[in-house]
């Protein structure tokens, strides 16, 4: 593999000229170590980090006539006026390591290696930048691409530590509980099977309103957060909760007690890639043959798709330790892969109480599923009565028509 195989043609670079302050701004706010310094488009220098930090330290001179630095820090950190003030070509690096784009990979990681640095300028046979190549893209494309998408356990064991950050608990089980726990007495149902209870705040909201709950989830972190819950709860509430860990089928079949109702709540079901149907199979075969019911909560990927420009949310939190002050959550959709799936990204930033950073990013595959696909699911299992509603974010879940180009949820009530 070659570096033309893996670099970005999306380019950062300074003139000779530009001023440190600007070479700051660009370094930081693109949150690379350094830029290319370049004449026209010829690469004759690379400024970095250290380069420029290293203008605060004292010169060989100065630190051989005060080695234990008894100086002023203050007056250094004043220089900083100073520094911005000068231009990238009197801090430059000279002379700057560079891989052309038939430069194989592997040479270029050792290249770096050897010379302690994280990215590379490509040059063509003029010397004009044409492209960066960093350690990421090549471990990318050793190791990284040739990864499998995070599956559902993965992908829930990730977004554990975040979930409760993201989600307004309050509002949602304040709006959404109503409605489960009246459909729930219209039903008559007294025992609920949960799949993918995340940090378990629906069940807990049902079992205090009376409902005895069996929670499934296959992500540990997921469902430990759950039971710490749980284990700070009046007995009464807590007896009636079951918080189980594991895989979905194998659980459910070796449930003997058949159920009234089941619930796959925040767009759980869609996330069972490539078990969705396996499991509900077993579902199906948990719950009484007569009078029992499915309740589905589905993102409505037509409004994401065709309205939202594949935006699913962006949210924001507080943290919870302080620092950094706030997350954003940014949540979007990638079209079908070849196996049909969509897939799901979240990626997540830090607020220092100055400016955002990119922290991290994940992604998972999604069940891409419709109205139709679902009650073609649905009436497989032998529910005959299946109502679909439309509801928003935090809202209520069986108040309203599904409409695709407004809902941002497809709420799914099947009874058989």
């Amino acid at each position: 593999m070659k570096v033309a195989d893996v670099m970005s043609t999306t380019l950062d670079w300074v003139a000779t000229d530009t001023k440190i302050r600007e070479v700051s701004r660009l370094i930081f706010g693109r949150g690379i170590n350094g830029v290319p310094v370049c004449r026209g488009r010829k690469v004759i220098g690379f400024i970095s980090e250290k380069d420029i930090l290293s203008k605060f330290y004292p010169s060989m001179r100065e630190y051989t006539e005060d080695p234990f630095r008894e100086g002023n820090f203050e007056e250094m950190e004043e220089k900083v006026d100073q520094i911005f003030a000068l231009t990238a070509e009197k801090i430059m690096s000279r002379n700057p390591t560079t891989v052309t784009p038939d430069t194989p990979l592997l040479k270029a990681q050792s290249l770096m290696f050897i010379h302690k640095v994280g990215r590379l300028p490509v040059v063509d046979k003029s010397g004009n930048l044409i492209g960066m190549i960093t350690k990421g893209d090549i471990f990318r494309a050793s190791v990284g691409d040739r990864l499998p998408l995070t599956d559902e356990e993965e992908y829930h064991d990730w977004q554990a530590k975040h979930y409760d950050i993201i989600t307004d608990w309050k509002q949602r089980l304040q709006n959404e509980i109503p409605d489960l726990s009246a459909l729930f007495r219209k039903h008559k149902v007294k025992d609920v099977i949960d799949i993918g209870f995340g940090t378990g705040e629906h069940d807990i909201a049902l079992a205090k309103e009376g409902f005895n709950v069996l929670g499934i989830e296959s992500s540990q972190l997921m469902a430990r957060e759950a039971k710490k819950k749980a284990d700070k709860l009046p007995q009464d509430v807590k007896k009636r909760l079951n918080f189980i860990f594991g895989d979905y089928s194998k659980i459910l079949s070796q449930e003997e007690k058949k159920y009234r109702a089941a619930i796959f709540m925040g767009n759980a079901f869609l996330h069972l890639v490539p078990q969705y149907k396996k499991v509900l199979d077993a579902i199906s075969n948990s719950l009484l043959s007569h009078g029992s019911v499915i309740v589905l909560q589905i993102t409505n990927l037509e409004r994401i798709f065709k309205v939202k420009n594949r935006v699913f949310d962006v949210t924001f939190g507080r943290s919870k330790h302080g620092v950094p002050s706030e997350h954003a959550f940014f949540r979007f959709y990638d079209p079908k892969d070849k196996n049909g799936y969509l897939t799901l990204n979240t990626a997540i930033f830090d607020h220092d109480e100055r400016r955002w950073k990119f922290r991290t990013m994940n992604s998972a595959p999604i069940v891409n599923l419709n109205k139709n696909s679902v009650r073609n699911l649905l009436k497989k299992k032998g529910f005959g009565k299946i109502s679909f509603y439309g509801g928003k974010f935090l809202g209520r879940l069986f108040r309203e028509p599904f409409k695709p180009s407004e809902s941002d949820w497809l709420n799914v009530i099947a009874v058989r």
